[in-house]
């Protein structure tokens, strides 16, 4: 399953988060610009269980270079895949919770969610010789903080079936306890001492966000935050939102509303709907172009009901203006 959007939108925005992505990126285009240099400087800067447990090897680092790798380790990333996906869960998850911590406490969080991550993949592969690297860990402490303060928010994802690909939105609560079951499903089977997937880091990256967000959560916010807030305030409709359209019994066109900020409506933007279809629920994506006013209709065709035969209605959208 892979997350496409989430339905809550951020009410600031996420300039940590943000700078985060763009840290990552830079770092793996450092790593694409090692060359054969590569492999040493992932053993110096990943995290290798083998470097903290011999006694033998442990005494030729200084202590600041085998606390680095767990800071370090965050921003490197194995290939172009393993990014890809690690920063659009990043994208995906992390503006919420940076919005709910506010911009300092949630570098803070991301950061100790990351260290976690690190100690735990540390103590179960104590005598491992491969580096780990990978935002992985930092990322699913954010999921787990997600988890915990949104659980009934709904995540549209991309679900593949043999051929054909299926959108449907899914509660988080879902999604992320799904997740997190093939983290432990994949973590069981896994022998330690091996290459690959760190599930560990990942189940310990997620416990640790559902810890630390109540200790995070529950810290007032520093001065800094409430000034970089008043920079980064933005106000903003839901990315998802469900109609309940009417109709009358003998007319094929149906209407609904839909809520957009008065800058929305001036710049132009683009909503998601779902209409309900009986059991199911119909996801449409509506671009509305710039100028909108309250009461403007538009008019989507071909959207309306089905008559006996064959002919379509419409569906007409009153735009509303919300502060």
């Amino acid at each position: 399953m892979i997350p496409i959007r989430d339905a809550i939108r951020s009410r600031t925005f996420p300039v940590v988060n943000v700078a985060i992505i763009v840290l990552n990126v830079l770092a793996f285009l450092w790593q694409l610009a090692q060359g054969p240099a590569l492999k040493e400087a992932l053993y110096l800067y990943g995290i290798v269980p083998l470097r903290y447990s011999d006694p033998g090897l442990s005494p030729h680092f200084t202590a600041f270079e085998q606390t680095l790798p767990f800071l370090t380790s965050m921003f490197l990333h194995g290939g172009f895949l393993h990014i890809i996906m690690n920063m659009w869960f990043l994208y995906i998850f992390g503006d919420n919770i940076e919005d709910r911590l506010g911009h300092i406490r949630y570098l803070v969080f991301y950061l100790f969610c990351g260290v976690a991550a690190g100690l735990i993949h540390l103590f179960t592969n104590w005598s491992s010789n491969i580096p780990t690297i990978g935002a992985s860990g930092a990322i699913s402490g954010v999921m787990g903080a997600y988890l915990l303060l949104y659980p009934r928010s709904r995540i549209m994802t991309l679900i593949p079936i043999f051929l054909f690909f299926q959108f449907i939105e899914i509660p988080a609560f879902v999604f992320l306890g799904y997740w997190i079951l093939i983290q432990l499903f994949s973590a069981s089977l896994t022998p330690k001492n091996v290459g690959g997937v760190a599930f560990w880091a990942h189940i310990g990256g997620f416990v640790a966000g559902l810890f630390f967000i109540k200790i995070f959560d529950w810290i007032p916010r520093t001065g800094l935050d409430g000034g970089l807030k008043h920079y980064t305030e933005r106000k903003r409709t839901p990315r998802i939102q469900p109609l309940t359209p009417l109709s009358l019994p003998d007319e094929l066109d149906i209407q609904g509303i839909i809520k957009i900020t008065p800058r929305e409506a001036r710049f132009g933007t683009r909503k998601m709907i779902s209409i309900p279809q009986g059991i199911k629920k119909r996801t449409l994506m509506v671009s509305i172009p710039p100028g909108m006013e309250e009461g403007t209709r538009l008019r989507l065709k071909g959207l309306g009901k089905q008559g006996k035969d064959g002919e379509q209605g419409d569906l007409f959208l009153d735009v509303h203006l919300i502060d």
